[in-house]
């Protein structure tokens, strides 16, 4: 299809306009090179994927691999549990973070050495540490009643480096977020703090929180050491979706975050994206956008350019939520599809700077998804020259943008808001969340399982185990890859490079001729 004349531009721009009246949130595929057909043609999938969606929230089980239901939508409506012991927990949990915030701001709960809290030490992986890192980003600050630092990989680098920058431990809370109690990356961070907190002569338990399934491994060990406090989390919220559970409230409103108007933001978001008028409901329309840059396959990635500091992480955190959910080998009918939707991106207009040279004149192998914030600051009016702000620069730079890819063709979804805020960082986390649920209605995959992930865990146990015969393989006399291989029954290839990383990191681990493979011997 043509795209629309100038004279047609604000009428096409109107009907390819869903949107979200309190809070503002606003959906504009103005510039997404979509016609009326593009969507008409998805019409009978979309509102197949709405009635599945309805199933979700009623507590249909849709992780089939685990039996398990899905209901991060119901922790921001909890009436809508299809269980009342569910909705019972949620409210009770949602009041006793509150509580429990309430405390340690006001000085009630403290530091068993004295003092008060001031930092905050997260320690969690993938969504249990991305979204509240997000948060951090949007909410923290120099106003801000606590300082978030978060562990997030298994580096021991990085671990002594935000420990040396936290100085001293006495006043920092940690939070401790694992479903199973049995992630090695939280548990090797957990126990990189207990270590630290024990060479400062501070006591670990009394300062530490827990976030864990009830009756998990972590649950059990923070009730025997005493820990400050458990808050639970369940097997029918998945990590990349948790952001509105104790994972992201309990540390955002540590920040200062007003929880209450965060789980606002994402119901209201949840009730507009209900809508079976697809062109009134923006995760439908969204999702259809993704079906047609892609052709259904993912032939184009996804890039997130956010016109705000603020949401610098919203790219990694999408990136999460959209590949994890989407990237899958087999559709429901155990067919080969490989799907799924690249994401990357960082924020504009840096940008502009970087890789929106290529965006416009390179490969057509994405579209563009722009968030924008239409105000620029809280306080205060400053011309850096006659007639412009420092943000109205900002904001042209995104329309100079987007004009640019699209006038060679390339197509973008803008999603604006009025302010960032609670209630509108909430919303736009339920606007991605269902057009995500909805987009794999749409191409027939399972959005709430994750086979690869598992499969990439226990394919680092082996290696840990590999690891474990081939130390005790070492003698005192040198030996040559093969000949280790060998005793520990492994193929050479695969014991390279852990017998490399051995030598680099046990000082009684030597290695002659290190680098070549073929003439190398270790031994200790």
């Amino acid at each position: 299809m043509p795209a629309p004349t100038p004279r047609d531009r604000f009428a096409h721009y109107q009907r390819f306009r869903s949107v979200l009246e309190d809070p503002f949130v606003e959906l504009d595929l103005g510039h997404a090179g979509m016609q009326d057909t593009d969507v008409d043609v998805l019409g009978g999938g979309l509102q197949r994927a709405l009635v599945a969606m309805q199933a979700l929230e009623a507590g249909g089980v849709a992780n089939a691999d685990e039996k398990r239901m899905v209901g991060h939508f119901w922790l921001r409506a909890p009436g809508l549990a299809p269980q009342p012991e569910i909705e019972e927990a949620i409210v009770a949990t949602i009041a006793r973070i509150e509580a429990f915030v309430q405390a340690v701001h006001s000085g009630r709960i403290v530091p068993p050495e004295g003092g008060t809290f001031t930092k905050v030490v997260l320690v969690g992986i993938g969504g249990s540490a991305l979204g509240p890192m997000l948060l951090a980003d949007v909410f923290g600050g120099p106003e801000a009643p606590m300082e978030l630092t978060v562990l997030d990989n298994t580096d021991p680098e990085g671990i002594d480096l935000a420990v040396e920058k936290l100085g001293s431990l006495q006043d920092a809370l940690v939070i401790v977020i694992s479903k199973s109690g049995g992630t090695p990356e939280t548990r090797n961070g957990m126990l990189e703090v207990e270590r630290a907190c024990k060479q400062q002569g501070l006591a670990f338990g009394p300062r530490a929180v827990a976030v864990t399934t009830p009756g998990s491994a972590l649950h059990t060990r923070a009730e025997k050491d005493g820990w400050a406090a458990t808050f639970p989390m369940w097997d029918w919220v998945g990590g990349r979706t948790s952001i509105t559970s104790a994972v992201g409230l309990l540390p955002g409103a540590l920040l200062g975050m007003d929880v209450r108007a965060f789980l606002a933001g994402a119901a209201a978001m949840d009730d507009a994206t209900r809508r079976t008028n697809v062109w009134q409901n923006p995760a439908a329309m969204l999702a259809a956008f993704w079906h047609h840059q892609g052709k259904g396959k993912g032939e184009r990635a996804m890039v997130v350019l956010p016109y705000k500091d603020r949401l610098l992480l919203m790219s990694r955190y999408l990136q999460q939520l959209v590949m994890e959910s989407l990237g899958k080998e087999h559709d429901r009918k155990g067919k080969v599809v490989n799907q799924g939707i690249a994401v990357y991106g960082n924020k504009g207009s840096t940008d502009q700077h970087a890789y929106v040279q290529q965006l416009r004149d390179g490969r057509h192998d994405f579209f563009a998804t722009f968030v924008r914030v239409l105000q620029d600051r809280t306080a205060g009016h400053f011309e850096v020259e006659a007639g412009a702000t420092s943000g109205d620069f900002l904001d042209g730079l995104w329309q100079g943008t987007r004009t640019a890819l699209h006038d060679k063709g390339r197509a973008s979804a803008t999603i604006g808001i009025d302010r960032l805020e609670e209630r509108t960082l909430g919303a736009i986390v339920g606007l991605f969340e269902r057009a995500v649920a909805i987009y794999a209605e749409l191409v027939d995959v399972n959005a709430f399982h994750q086979p690869g992930v598992e499969a990439g865990k226990k394919a680092a146990a082996k290696v840990l185990d590999l690891q474990r015969k081939l130390y005790a393989a070492l003698a005192a006399a040198p030996q040559d890859v093969r000949a280790l291989a060998k005793k520990a029954d492994a193929d050479a290839a695969d014991c390279w490079p852990v017998l490399q990383h051995l030598a680099a990191n046990r000082p009684e681990v030597r290695v002659v001729s290190g680098h070549d493979p073929a003439t190398a011997k270790f031994h200790r």
